[in-house]
Parts: structure tokens; sequence; C-alpha cells
């Protein structure tokens, strides 16, 4: 019995080693997945590539802006009286000189009136005066008179001339008063609201009402101050054309020029106050409207476009990758001289290489490429803008 079980367990332990040493060899024997690819080399990166495209980049800013008038007065009397006559309708574009509102003239005319017969007085008076001084040197002549009667009437007659003097003054001070019944418009332009009426009293602190130059008009708008010296560059190289962008209108637009950048950027936005101006005499642009603005600051000649996803920025710079004739990825360093929109103008390309822009992430200066699907070999060309506050 003892020797049974004594038999048993060597079986047990020979089958126990057998088992492992099967394993073990079977093991051994599986080349192992890793092993395999090693030696079969790394399967080549799928990408897409386009070669660049050589344009003429128009770098264009754009900002939202308000209409403005450059001129816009309210018109006040200037002396208190009563409306005699409205001459022109609300709404209504008159000439500058156009006659607009008739005062109540009556007390005016009078004082006038009052004034010139003061001044006839006057000069009655310096002439009677001159004939009396004219006779004195004549007697003083022959030693009729003494000299002190000839200089009583020289004074008499220096008084009597500046008092007319002072008389034409006061005419011409009432002539004015006078003229403050009469308002002609200032300017040309279009009429605001009216709130009076014949037989309204007026003093100079009543609107009357105003008149509003529509044509020209001038745009407002702000751009951000690292837009400052291409503006500057470009407005001294000569006019700067400025397009309107009429949103109520479709796709209406209107030109104009620019006329105005300020002399300092506000220290809080960083932004810089500019102006344009159009010609409105469609009166397109109305005073208070919103509006967006395009400029053409400068063009890059003929330079080189790429994609801006083909762009890799490093801690060492920007770069991209290009696929070579064998198949395989190079860097090259470039320079993004201006982006817009999906692309980007850059230097440090010939215009001949295929440049990868999909599959580009874990590539290696060297790593095996091959192309994937189709895409266009050539960029469409497409306009540069840059958005005011957002520089590409």
């Amino acid at each position: 019995m003892k020797k049974t079980s004594l038999a048993i367990l060597v079986g047990a332990a020979l089958c126990l080693g057998g088992g492992i040493w099967y394993f073990n060899h079977q093991g051994a024997d599986k080349p192992k997945a890793g092993a395999a690819g090693k030696g079969g080399g790394q399967a080549p990166t799928s990408v897409s590539v386009v070669r660049p495209v050589r344009q003429d980049v128009p770098i264009v800013l754009q900002a939202n802006g308000s209409v403005t008038p450059i001129n816009s007065v309210e018109l006040h009397p200037q002396t208190t009286s009563t409306i005699a006559k409205v001459h022109i309708r609300e709404g209504q574009f008159v000439r500058q000189g156009e006659l607009m509102f008739t005062l109540d003239a009556r007390a005016a005319s009078a004082n006038v009136e009052k004034a010139q017969a003061q001044v006839l007085r006057d000069r009655a008076s310096v002439q009677d005066l001159e004939r009396q001084l004219k006779r004195s040197n004549d007697l003083l002549s022959k030693n009729f008179i003494a000299q002190g009667a000839v200089d009583t009437l020289q004074s008499q007659l220096d008084a009597a001339r500046a008092l007319l003097a002072a008389d034409q003054a006061a005419l011409r001070a009432a002539q004015v008063d006078s003229s403050y019944t009469v308002l002609r418009a200032p300017l040309s332009g279009r009429v605001g609201a009216i709130g009076v009426y014949p037989g309204s009293l007026v003093q100079p602190t009543t609107s009357l009402t105003s008149i509003t130059q529509l044509d020209p008009i001038d745009v407002v708008f702000t751009l951000p101050e690292s837009s400052l010296s291409a503006l500057l560059s470009a407005q001294k190289a000569g006019d700067v054309p400025v397009t309107a962008l009429l949103a109520d209108a479709g796709s209406k637009q209107v030109q104009g020029k620019l006329n105005f950048i300020d002399n300092a950027v506000d220290a809080t936005s960083g932004m810089i106050k500019v102006k344009a101006r159009f010609g409105n005499t469609q009166t397109d642009l109305w005073p208070g409207q919103y509006i967006n603005t395009q400029m053409t600051v400068q063009t890059l000649k003929d330079a080189l476009v790429i994609p801006q996803n083909a762009i890799i920025t490093t801690t060492a710079g920007t770069l991209v990758y290009t696929m070579e004739a064998d198949n395989t990825a190079k860097s090259r360093k470039v320079t993004r001289v201006h982006g817009f929109g999906p692309n980007a103008a850059v230097t440090g390309l010939n215009g001949d290489e295929q440049v990868i822009v999909d599959g580009k992430q874990n590539l290696r200066p060297g790593s095996k490429v091959r192309l994937a699907e189709k895409r266009p070999e050539v960029l469409e060309p497409a306009a540069a803008t840059t958005t005011a506050g957002k520089p590409a």
C-alpha cells in the first residue's frame, strides 16, 4: 500500500515537470510580435501634401465704425422775439445762405431808424462847425478876432466829429441786431425736427432746428496700435482707399479715402482713432449708422502662400515638413509673414516643395511617408484680411 502511494506521487511529479518543460519550450519557439515588426522596419506615415502658390497678398485691415457728420449745427436765435414765418420743412435739404426763419423785426427796424436819425443830426452839427471854423480862420488872418476864439471852435468841431463817429457805430450795432431777425442756413445739409411755429416766443436758449451735413461724410473707427506703422506708411505713400460695407443693403459698397489718424494711441485700450471720408450724394451713409470698413494698407508682391495648418510652432521657431523625392520627411524653417484666413504668406521656401499638411503630428526628420488620398496640389488664391483687434 505504501509502495503504491509512493509510485503515484512520483508519477505526479514527473507529469508536472514535463508540463513545465513543454510550455517553456513552446513560448521560446514562438517569435515575438514586436521583434518581428522591428526587424521589418516602421511602416510609412500617410500624409497629404500641397504645393505653395505664388500670389500678391493684400494686407487688408477690417474695423467696425460709425458714421459721423463733418458739420452739424443747432440753430438758435440771437435775440428775444417771436417767430414771424417758418420758411423750411422738417427733413428738407437746404443750401448755405437759404432763408429759414423770420422773426418779428418791428422793434429792430425802429432802432435802426433812430440811429440813422442821430447820425444825420450829428453830421449836420459837424458841417455847421466846419463852416464856422473856416470863417473864423479868415477873420483871424485879418486880425478881426483873437486866436482863442478859433481854438474854441476847433475843440467844438473835434467833439462833434467824435459824437458822429459814436452814433455811426451805434447805427451799425442796430443794423446787426436787425439782421438777427432773419435766420439763414449756415451750411448746406438736411434740416432736423422743427420745434417752433409762427407766433412762438423765442430767446437765445431756444433751439429752432438743426442742420446736418451729409455730403461728404465721415466714418470713425479704431484700429489696434500694431497696425499703426503700416497705416502711416500707406498714408505717406498716397491716398489710402477705404471701403464701407452696407450691411442693410446686401453687398453694396461705398468707396472713400482715409483722411485722419489721431495723434495718440489710447493707453487704456491700445487702439487708435481713424477717420475716412466718403462722398454721399446718394445718402447711403447716415449719421450714427453702424458700418463695417476695409482698407488695404500693403500688398506683398509674389508671396509664397501655404495653409496655416501646415505650420508647426516650436520653441526653436516655426517650421514645415516637406515630402522629398525619396519619400522621406524633411523639416524646413519658415517665417510667417502674414496670416489670412486658412492661409499664410511665408518665407523660407523655394516654391517647388511638397508641403505636408495632414499627418505631420508624429513626423521626425527622415521619417518615411507615403501619400494618402488625393488633395489639391495648388492652393486657390485668397484675399488677405486682418480684423481690427484680432491680428492674423
